[in-house]
């Protein structure tokens, strides 16, 4: 199995969070234990009524779900925190909204894994998303989205299945991701942030000062780093996407041919999520 598909993880929240709050929704009832040493893949799961299931996930990959923070901004830790790997699954008492789902995740890791934190910021290397061309072209692939090009996003409606031989119709928002493509309906220009952050281990901040939504579609060949990379919120790639090694063009490359947008180096702060403490919970 390649190693991005061991980083597929359905995750379709948010926002950015670093700290700590005594008074956070927690769950009623949780078992951690270790995961099959055969098992493969990472899995985050939500069910209706607020349960959630992370599969074969090591510490650091929980931590980077519950603060919706990147690899490269945790530091310190036990040697374990990035290759024991634990399955856990977890109840509220009643049905929860998905903004307290996160919270929960925080309360959990804290309470069972003993974790122990601080915050710390540091000048680092970052990349500013900008406008390749002066006069604000977007690129072939950055469209502004057609009229009934994707469906709404209902959650007490369930997807309508689509027509025989026919791909079903994109959820406006969504986003699919494999090792070598992206693709997205009717998404803010934001919502690639996070993604990009992640294939370049190097926060990415938004200067296009592009707003609204848009249709993407994103092709290159990713080097080895890229490929260890993909975000924790990447749902399963479409069959046609190309293997990791293909030819093409790098990330930088496809993002100004395609999109019109370019990375540009930079100085700034980045906040680092610091570990302070962390045990190996006991099983139940």
């Amino acid at each position: 199995m390649s190693s991005w598909r061991a980083l597929v993880v359905f995750l379709i929240l948010c926002g950015s969070a670093i700290g700590q709050n005594n008074s956070r929704p927690e769950f009623e009832v949780a078992s951690i234990k270790p995961a099959a040493p055969d098992a493969r893949g990472m899995f985050f799961r939500r069910a209706p009524g607020g349960r959630i299931d992370l599969n074969n996930m090591p510490l650091k990959e929980m931590i980077t779900i519950a603060w919706q923070i990147q690899p490269f901004q945790v530091s310190g830790g036990p040697p374990w925190l990035d290759s024991t790997r634990f399955d856990v699954s977890a109840k509220p008492e009643n049905n929860s909204k998905q903004s307290d789902i996160l919270l929960m995740i925080q309360a959990l890791l804290e309470d069972r894994f003993q974790l122990k934190t601080h915050r710390e910021t540091k000048e680092q290397s970052t990349y500013a998303l900008v406008m390749a061309k002066k006069d604000g072209k977007l690129g072939p692939r950055l469209n502004q989205p057609k009229e009934g090009g994707c469906t709404p996003f209902d959650p007490s409606k369930p997807p309508t299945p689509p027509e025989p031989g026919k791909l079903p119709t994109p959820a406006c928002g969504g986003m699919r991701m494999g090792p070598s493509s992206l693709t997205a309906s009717s998404t803010p220009i934001e919502r690639l942030i996070p993604t990009l952050s992640r294939l370049l281990g190097r926060t990415v901040v938004d200067k296009t000062g592009l707003t609204g939504n848009f249709d993407i579609s994103l092709e290159w060949a990713p080097d080895d780093s890229q490929a260890l990379q993909l975000p924790p919120d990447a749902p399963k790639p479409p069959p046609s996407d190309a293997p990791a090694g293909t030819t093409g063009p790098s990330i930088f490359t496809a993002l100004q041919e395609q999109l019109g947008l370019k990375l540009e180096s930079q100085k700034g702060p980045v906040e680092i999520f610091v570990i302070d403490h962390a045990e190996k919970p006991s099983e139940n």
